[in-house]
Parts: structure tokens; C-alpha cells; sequence
């Protein structure tokens, strides 16, 4: 494929997360049928489908569990499944949009899941994220408002997580929550859960009380703000609203990832689909957002941020686009040799230091320039041992590294 006819597909004013109800048709002419053959980029290894049939995929996140997931994503179906090796409970047949959630390697064997109980009034999922303890996920659930099984367009959601160990569930909320809420979590990384414990408490599910939950909330961009519970002090009687950035308060809000130690988040926030930022802030009522500003040599604003921490170090990672039509919706095979030179994007990261309740003026520090991790855009995040990035739109991949 020549490069002047890669594109980037507008599907909707909302660029960052998969709401549309309407799957992308997938045009196979434009795969090469390259597969994952080593690269100068490393191996790419599609998800969900191989490289002469790939089916779309969705809300791509990247495994946190290096020791029982090792080099795989958790991710979102459409109507069509194209994976290998997955148990009789993992449904082929009759496949409902999001109606499951999925974790799946590098070879596309099913390594975990998750189906929605229709029994229990469940009709889809919605924003998986891997938390920021390997044992746990979190994501939406939603459900017929009026509590029949009859799945309408308009559904109630709720935050939940489930401990991937046993698919045992704790709602955080089981209603009254947007679809856009893009929750994380974070939880006591030395919390060791015991299956005997009470599920429908806190410590008791998740072995401490030492969790933290980050969500968006409001109907629509100029109500959007980022909710912050800690429920080691207060819980929801004690939530807190984070101040929105100054001359954007009709911008709407993206995925708030709380860092390694719990104290502070990374999010982005969209103006329409053509504009877009990414901020860091404190998980404190007073703290004020500070902008990732765009240096001289990336290509757009940051886009999709995450953190990455590996030797005592912290990073903020995030995805640059070329073209400001499209952003998150890549409907590019990034297998072509002719994606695979920044042309569509790139996936950078850069080291920083942050001190929990210093002054705004120095409790965020950069420590050296911008790293290029990959010259190909990389949504999804990046595995703890630092081998793996992950992606998902039209095409899902994950990368391994070179």
C-alpha cells in the first residue's frame, strides 16, 4: 500500500473511547497479509484475527500481570470474534456487541473472560481498564433502566471490578453512572486478597481499604469533571470534584489514570474531535491541572496517556497522531511497512518526578527529553516489564518490543 492512501476515519465527534453502536466493516484489501514478522519497530502480533481477517476491537488495555497474563490485552468485542483456544463458556456463536470482556496473547489463545449475565438484567460492557494491581480490572455494566432483560439503546450503567483470580465482582456503583465514565483503580499494591473474605466490603474483597477509584462524571462536555474516592479516607461520603483547567470548561474529560503511587492522575480531554490535550493532577480538591505541554518535536498534542513505572522510575506514556481527523480511531494496519515510519503516528514516553503536596510550581519535575518508543501510534499502554505496547481500533495489536 502507498503511503498517501493510508487515512485516518472520522467516525465520531467523541475521539477517544467506543461508544458508536455501529462496528467499522473491516476492507481486507488493505492488508498486506505481513503478519508479525519481525520488524525495525519489533513484532506486532494482532488480537482478535490474523493478518489476512481481523476483527474490530475496542477500549484496548494491556496486561498488568506479567506472572498469569504474560504478553496479552484486555479488550472489547464487536458482532465477530476471530480468536483461538478459548473453553465452551466462551460463546462463538450469537456474539453481542461488548458482551463480554476478553484478555487474549500474542497468539490469540482466549486467556480469561468475562460474559455479561443476561439473568441479571446485564446487556453490555463498557471500559475495561486494567488496574494498577495486576489481580484486578475494572469496568461498566449496563443494564435496562426500567430492570427488565430487554436491552434498549439507552441503558443505566455501573462501576465494578473483578478479581481476575476468581471472577468475583465488588460494585462500586450498580447504577446511576455515564456511559463515558472511564473509571481506573488503584489498590495497595502489597494487598493480598483472601477468597473467603466478605466480597460486598472493600478490605474484604479487595484484602485492604486502601483502594482508590477515579471516574468522569456529567452528561455532557461543559459538566464533565473527574470524581476521586479514596476509601481508605471517607469513601463516597467524602468523594471529591477535581478542578477542571482553566478555559476548558466545555471540554469534555477521558480516562483519569491514577499513578503507581496513588497520588496523582493523568487524563485526557477533547474539545471535538480535531482538538484534544492531556493533563496531570494531583488527587486533591485544591490541586490544580497541569498541561503536558507540546514540544518542538512531537506531532499533535499528547493523546491517551498512561504511566509507566520500571526501576524506580516514572514515566508518562502517551500517543501522538499525524492527522487530527480521526485520532483514536485508526482504521490503519499498522502491519504495512508504510505505517510503520511515524507517518500515522508515534508512541512516546518521557520520565518525570512528582512530589505529593508540594506547591504547583515544583511538584511536577521532567527529567530529560521524549523518548520514541514506537514510530506507530500505541493506545493501550504499556506492560510493567516495559516488553509490550497495546492498541485497538479496526486493528488490534500488541507490540512487542525490540
Amino acid at each position: 500500500m502507498k503511503k498517501n492512501s493510508l487515512f485516518l476515519g472520522l467516525l465520531s465527534l467523541t475521539l477517544f473511547a467506543c461508544y458508536s453502536p455501529d462496528p467499522f466493516v473491516a476492507d481486507y484489501s488493505e492488508n498486506s497479509g505481513s503478519g508479525s514478522e519481525e520488524t525495525a519497530i519489533g513484532k506486532l502480533f494482532p488480537v482478535d484475527g490474523d493478518e489476512n481477517n481481523a476483527e474490530q476491537t475496542c477500549n484496548p488495555s494491556v496486561s498488568q500481570d506479567t506472572v498469569n497474563f504474560p504478553a496479552s490485552m484486555l479488550w472489547l468485542n464487536f458482532s465477530n470474534l476471530n480468536v483461538k483456544k478459548h473453553d465452551a463458556g466462551y460463546s462463538m456463536t450469537n456474539v453481542r456487541q461488548h458482551d463480554r470482556l476478553t484478555v487474549s496473547d500474542t497468539a490469540n489463545n482466549v486467556k480469561w473472560y468475562l460474559m455479561r449475565d443476561l439473568s441479571k438484567g446485564e446487556c453490555q460492557f463498557q471500559d475495561p481498564e486494567w488496574s494498577t494491581h495486576p489481580d484486578f480490572i475494572i469496568a461498566l455494566r449496563g443494564q435496562d433502566p426500567d430492570g427488565s432483560t430487554s436491552c434498549p439503546d439507552v441503558l443505566d450503567f455501573g462501576i465494578f471490578a473483578v478479581r481476575t483470580a476468581d471472577k468475583a465482582k465488588f460494585w462500586f456503583f450498580d447504577k446511576g453512572i455515564i456511559e463515558t465514565a472511564t473509571p481506573h483503580l488503584w489498590v495497595n499494591p502489597a494487598a493480598k486478597f483472601d477468597k473467603d473474605g466478605d466480597i460486598s466490603t472493600v478490605e474484604g474483597f479487595f484484602g485492604t481499604n486502601n483502594v482508590r477509584l477515579t471516574y468522569v462524571d456529567g452528561d455532557n462536555n461543559s459538566s464533565q469533571h473527574i470524581v476521586f474516592i479514596d476509601f481508605a479516607n471517607g469513601g463516597k461520603e467524602k468523594a471529591i470534584k477535581l478542578k477542571k483547567p482553566k478555559d476548558r470548561s466545555d471540554w469534555g474529560v477521558e480516562s483519569p489514570m491514577i499513578s503507581p503511587d496513588g497520588n496523582f492522575v493523568v487524563y485526557a480531554m477533547e474539545k471535538n474531535a480535531s482538538t484534544w490535550e492531556s493533563y496531570i493532577q494531583e488527587l486533591s480538591e485544591s490541586a490544580e491541572p497541569i498541561k503536558i505541554e507540546r514540544t518542538k518535536d512531537m506531532v499533535s498534542d499528547p493523546s491517551q496517556p498512561h504511566w509507566f513505572e520500571f526501576g524506580g522510575r516514572l514515566f508518562v506514556l502517551w500517543t501522538e497522531f499525524t492527522s487530527t481527523e480521526g485520532g483514536y480511531f485508526n482504521t490503519i494496519d499498522l502491519n504495512e511497512s508504510s505505517a510503520q515510519d511515524g507517518s500515522v503516528g508515534r508512541t512516546v514516553m518521557r520520565e518525570i518526578r512528582l512530589t505529593a503536596g508540594a506547591p504547583k510550581d515544583i511538584f511536577m519535575e521532567w527529567v530529560g527529553g521524549n523518548i520514541e518508543l514506537a514510530p506507530i501510534p500505541m493506545i493501550g499502554g504499556r506492560t510493567p516489564d516495559g516488553k509490550f505496547l497495546a492498541t485497538g481500533y479496526k486493528y488490534a495489536y500488541l507490540l512487542k518490543l525490540p
